[in-house]
């Protein structure tokens, strides 16, 4: 019966627009105080807030955070799409393709996909559509390139996970490298094949000059040798995530001086890194006093034990559960899956002889798939919105995406290497 009343706050607060750490704070001091009192729950209270952003790796989310404004600032989304179209806009689907290769070069100084897929909207989606791209073609690869920002490195999703989880933040990171490249493959290929059916859907793009090429990669090579900065020194272990993360915003901060940025964009910058830090501190703080009330009453434990009483495969179980994400992600934000999931799903995954490192990443490439999904897939909103083209064509122009996605996510679950390798060879 708690455990019923207590759930039904915490979705009653969500449904009503709470934010998210209020709502899990908010519903896990009930039932903390539905189970042992006042004294259990004040004494929670009392010690949650130190240990919850007390924890040393949390210093990377506010400098990836800061890496992330300071980029968007400095105008290196336009680079990334002039550059990829220059070398790849010959290829038939070339715009597009290049649509996917600026998605994930932005995503790998960004970390945010809604961001991402706004940025995208305001800059390849119009140079689309210019070239004469089908609205419905063009508006897809936007939406599902977006959704790479949160499984390249450094990506905030993979970092909470980590601190969820207790999983090495390090080898998350470095996990995320592989599953990103492939998944930006498969945009590309995708786009390839629609191209190559009906070549009508995308006019080849106007020829670019060798010297045209390479002053596009220097436009960009700054932010390509930070990114490679950033991920180098976490994989060969010269630094920390934290110390890296560090080394990124200070990497962003001096690129961004060099572009003339005005001291009051600055200013706003460190403020939205600020804010979004502090949201996400607490999201992690109500998440964990809901914890307390979901160990206290072996919620987890019990679950583990029902499923393991089914006589039924644990891939049954792990399809089962990747399901649900891409359901869940087509309505909630990333983190607010992460918070409300992993304390539950994770035990249950280790029982099942799961990787936790290898389901973190599958389960963040999962919950993006849905993000591109009706009815209430967010990136597809964000891009019919600043794109202003009608929701049903985005929709439309995501489908065989979302199918190749699903390709891709069976391909890693077939093969766990995809994912484990490199941070195996750390």
């Amino acid at each position: 019966m708690t455990l019923l009343l207590v759930l039904s706050t915490l979705f009653i607060l969500l449904a009503i627009g709470a934010p998210v750490g209020f709502a899990m704070g908010v519903a896990g001091a009930l039932g903390l105080y539905m189970t042992g009192g006042m004294t259990m729950l004040l004494g929670i209270l009392q010690t949650t807030p130190l240990t919850s952003v007390s924890s040393y790796e949390l210093i990377t989310i506010p400098m990836f955070l800061l890496m992330a404004e300071l980029v968007l600032i400095s105008g290196v989304a336009d680079g990334l799409f002039r550059a990829a179209a220059a070398w790849v806009g010959r290829v038939p689907g070339g715009l597009g393709m290049a649509t996917a290769l600026a998605g994930a070069g932005f995503g790998a100084i960004c970390g945010s996909s809604t961001a991402s897929a706004a940025t995208l909207s305001s800059t390849s989606l119009p140079a689309m559509l210019k070239q004469g791209y089908e609205p419905k073609l063009a508006a897809g690869v936007v939406a599902i390139s977006g959704t790479l920002a949160m499984l390249i490195p450094p990506s905030i999703a993979l970092v909470i996970y980590g601190l969820l989880a207790e999983v090495n933040i390090g080898k998350l990171l470095i996990g995320g490298v592989i599953p990103g490249l492939l998944v930006t493959a498969a945009i590309m290929l995708t786009v390839y094949y629609l191209v190559w059916r009906d070549p009508s859907r995308a006019p080849q793009a106007q020829s670019v000059s060798f010297r045209e090429k390479l002053y596009q990669l220097r436009e960009v090579g700054p932010m390509v040798v930070l990114f490679g900065l950033v991920t180098g020194i976490i994989y060969t272990g010269v630094a920390t995530p934290t110390e890296a993360s560090a080394i990124g915003a200070f990497g962003a901060f001096v690129i961004t001086l060099q572009r003339g940025v005005t001291r009051a964009d600055l200013l706003k910058a460190f403020m939205r890194a600020a804010q979004s830090s502090c949201m996400i501190a607490m999201i992690l703080l109500g998440a964990s006093i809901f914890g307390y009330f979901f160990t206290l009453t072996q919620v987890t434990q019990q679950l583990v034990h029902w499923v393991d009483g089914l006589d039924v495969s644990r891939w049954v179980v792990i399809t089962l559960i990747l399901a649900g994400y891409i359901v869940l992600g087509s309505f909630m934000d990333q983190i607010a899956i992460l918070v409300l999931t992993v304390p539950i799903v994770l035990p249950l995954i280790i029982s099942l002889g799961f990787d936790p490192l290898w389901f973190g990443v599958i389960k963040i490439v999962t919950a993006e798939v849905g993000m591109i999904t009706p009815p209430i897939g967010l990136n597809c909103f964000i891009v019919a919105r600043y794109a202003n083209r009608p929701v049903l064509e985005v929709f439309q122009g995501t489908m065989p995406h979302f199918i190749a996605h699903l390709v891709v996510i069976a391909i890693m679950v077939a093969i766990p290497d995809i994912i484990l390798w490199l941070p195996s060879r750390m």
